[in-house]
C-alpha cells in the first residue's frame, strides 16, 4: 500500500483544491453543464401496507406496498429567511379537533389539515412552490431508494432477544440463571461503565433500509412496490428517498375534485342506463321473432 508524508498529502490535497477550483470556473464561464455537479435528492411520503408475493419468471419475490397520498409542498424554506434549504412536505389527512392550533394556522393558507410532516434538508434552493404536489412519476421501476421508518416497538426485554445472549448452560445446577446477564464488571471500580449491554426498552427506533428496489408502480391506486421487508408496523408512515429530481403538479382544490367524481358517477350511470335499453330492445325482437314463428 502507498503511504504518504504529511507534506506529500498536503501537495496531494492543495492539486485536488486546485483542479476543483478549474472545474468551477469552467462552470461559470459556460462550458460544462451545471448539473453535473448539483446533487439531486428526491423525496416521498407514504403508508406501508401488508406485505405480497409477486412471482418474477421463475423467481418469487417478497414485496411491501406503499400508499402514496397527495405529498403537498406546505413550506418552502430558504436560506436568507430560515438559515438553511429545506422543504415541508405534508400528507394524509386528520381531523381539526385533533390538530394544534398553531399548525392549523400554519396550514390554513393552503386550507390543508395533514396526519403527518415531515422536513428534508436541501443543498440548494429548490424551484418548488407551496401548494405543489410531489408525483409519484418522479420513481421508476428497477430503480433503488432508501426507506425510513419507525420499527416496532417490543417493550422492555431481556438480554437473550435484545442483544442476542447466549444465556446459560440448561444443566444441573444452574437453577433459574438460563436467562441472566451474568457480570456486568468488575468491583474495583465500584460503578457500571457506559454502553453495558443490559436489559432495557427494545423497538420503536429510527430505522433506515438501504438500496432496496423498486418493482412496480402502480399510478392510478399510487402504489410503489418495493422488494424487501421494510421497518415499522403496517400503516406506519415511511419515507422514500432516492438520488434523481422531482416532479411537481398543481394541487387540485377539494371542490374540482368533487365536482370530477359527480361527472364520472353521472356517466356511469348514464352508460349503465344505454346498456339496460339496449339489452331490453334486444330480447323484445327476440320475443318477436319467436312469436312470428310460432304463429307460422
Amino acid at each position: 500500500m502507498l503511504k504518504l508524508d504529511h507534506k506529500q498529502w498536503r501537495l496531494k490535497q492543495n492539486n485536488f483544491n486546485y483542479y476543483k477550483d478549474y472545474l468551477y470556473c469552467l462552470v461559470l464561464t459556460g462550458y460544462l453543464p451545471v448539473f453535473l455537479f448539483k446533487n439531486f435528492m428526491k423525496y416521498i411520503i407514504g403508508k406501508k401496507k401488508p406485505m405480497t408475493q409477486v412471482w418474477l419468471a421463475d423467481n418469487k419475490v417478497t414485496l411491501t406496498p406503499i400508499a402514496v397520498d397527495s405529498n403537498v409542498i406546505s413550506q418552502v424554506k430558504t436560506m436568507a429567511k430560515d438559515g438553511y434549504f429545506a422543504l415541508q412536505i405534508a400528507s394524509g389527512t386528520k381531523k381539526e379537533k385533533n390538530i394544534n392550533k398553531s399548525q392549523l394556522g400554519h396550514f390554513k393558507k393552503l386550507n390543508l389539515k395533514p396526519s403527518f410532516v415531515k422536513e428534508f434538508r436541501l443543498k440548494e434552493e429548490s424551484s418548488a412552490k407551496p401548494g405543489q404536489v410531489i408525483d409519484i412519476s418522479s420513481f421508476q421501476e428497477e430503480e433503488t431508494v432508501d426507506v425510513t421508518g419507525v420499527s416496532k416497538g417490543k417493550g422492555f426485554q431481556g438480554v437473550v432477544k435484545r442483544h442476542k445472549f447466549a444465556g446459560g448452560d440448561k444443566t444441573h445446577g444452574n437453577k433459574d440463571q438460563l436467562r441472566m446477564p451474568g457480570s456486568i464488571g468488575s468491583m474495583g471500580q465500584s460503578r457500571v461503565f457506559k454502553g453495558v449491554r443490559m436489559p432495557g426498552r427494545m423497538g420503536h427506533e429510527k430505522v433506515t433500509v438501504k438500496n432496496l428496489a423498486i418493482v412496480k408502480i402502480d399510478q392510478e391506486n399510487n402504489i410503489i412496490y418495493i422488494a424487501g421487508a421494510i421497518p415499522g408496523a403496517v400503516n406506519s408512515w415511511v419515507t422514500i428517498k432516492a438520488k434523481g429530481e422531482m416532479k411537481f403538479t398543481e394541487e387540485k382544490n377539494k371542490e374540482e375534485e368533487t365536482k370530477e367524481k359527480k361527472q364520472e358517477v353521472k356517466e356511469k350511470k348514464e352508460e349503465e342506463k344505454e346498456n339496460k335499453e339496449e339489452v331490453k330492445e334486444k330480447k323484445e325482437e327476440e320475443k318477436k321473432t319467436e312469436d312470428k314463428k310460432t304463429e307460422k
